[in-house]
């Protein structure tokens, strides 16, 4: 633990930052993978799912938890097995 206080302050507000980060991350994966088991069951709600997906991803974006071109790619992703399934 650091000596000098704003060190001290920094190492808090670190930690609540990566316990922010971390949740928002697991919520992100959560949701991409909700979507991908709905595409992949052929569900009816996986227009739903995979635009929930989208949202969560974007979120991520905005808040600097997920790198805009890796947020692309995964809804890229999640768009295209969408349409691959209804075809």
């Amino acid at each position: 633990m650091p000596n000098i206080k704003s060190a001290k302050k920094r190492v808090l507000v670190a930690e609540r930052n990566h316990a922010r980060n971390v949740a928002a991350k697991s919520a992100v994966r959560t949701s991409v993978k909700k979507a991908r088991l709905a595409v992949a069951n052929k569900a009816e709600n996986a227009d739903a799912a995979v635009k929930a997906a989208s949202i969560s991803v974007d979120k991520a974006v905005t808040k600097g938890i997920m790198h805009k071109n890796t947020a692309a790619r995964r809804k890229s992703r999640l768009a295209k097995a969408l349409n691959e399934s209804k075809a």
